[in-house]
């Protein structure tokens, strides 16, 4: 398997979200506003929508985003980022697992794109987020058979993966925490390794994830 070609992505790169800003910037007090009916919203009480033809994320009211949960809905342009967070806890990645993904970090995420129609995989970095070029073959034997995968939505929908202390984890998240890591890291990461606020934020971030996480069942739909 030849190595991946690591190439920094900047805000607003193809491969990115548009409209992520609000995650790679400081956060400044004001009024968030859906936008597509202009409603105010309370900070922390709203939804977010991708659009699927500028691959951007939109903050959205709770009664617009529930339009956008029926498939189809306006030609399908704008999804409702869904709301669940998965583990499944037989599913286990170990080092060499790790290995053969060729991520260069500790912690990553895989989205698929349907207007790219590919799978992307980027990782958190003082640049914002960074894509390593994915070999097919790899996801398939590592991720590709595992039920999340089978249960993940396009675009709207990605599994973040962290490699700590020898041991992986694995969760089918909303895109848009994602990109809140993303955003998280690049404001306070510092010197080589990210420093230890960047690592203590780090940290209780995956904690909120888990405490949030319920275990795939059967029934869920794939």
């Amino acid at each position: 398997m030849s190595a991946p070609q690591v190439r920094p992505k900047p805000a607003g790169a193809a491969t990115e979200h548009r409209g992520l800003r609000r995650f790679l910037t400081e956060r400044r007090p004001r009024q968030e506003r859906c936008e597509l009916c202009a409603v105010a919203v309370a900070e922390g009480g709203h939804r977010h929508l991708v659009d699927t033809e500028k691959r951007a994320l939109a903050c959205a009211c709770v009664s617009c985003a529930l339009l956008f949960e029926r498939p189809g809905a306006a030609g399908g342009r704008f999804r409702a980022v869904p709301d669940r967070f998965l583990a499944d806890p037989e599913h286990r990645l170990d080092d060499s697992a790790w290995e053969a993904l060729q991520i260069p970090v500790g912690v990553a995420f895989f989205f698929r794109n349907a207007a790219l129609d590919r799978l992307v995989a980027l990782y958190p970095s003082p640049a914002g987020a960074t894509e390593s070029e994915l070999e097919p073959s790899a996801w398939q034997a590592v991720l590709g058979g595992s039920r999340l995968a089978r249960l993940l939505e396009d675009d709207v929908e990605a599994l973040l993966v962290r490699r700590s202390q020898g041991r992986a984890e694995c969760y089918l998240v909303p895109i848009d925490i994602c990109y809140e890591l993303v955003g998280r890291m690049r404001l306070l990461w510092q010197g080589f390794d990210g420093g230890a606020e960047a690592r203590a934020d780090l940290e209780e971030f995956f904690e909120q994830v888990k405490r949030r996480a319920r275990a795939a069942q059967r029934e869920d739909r794939s």
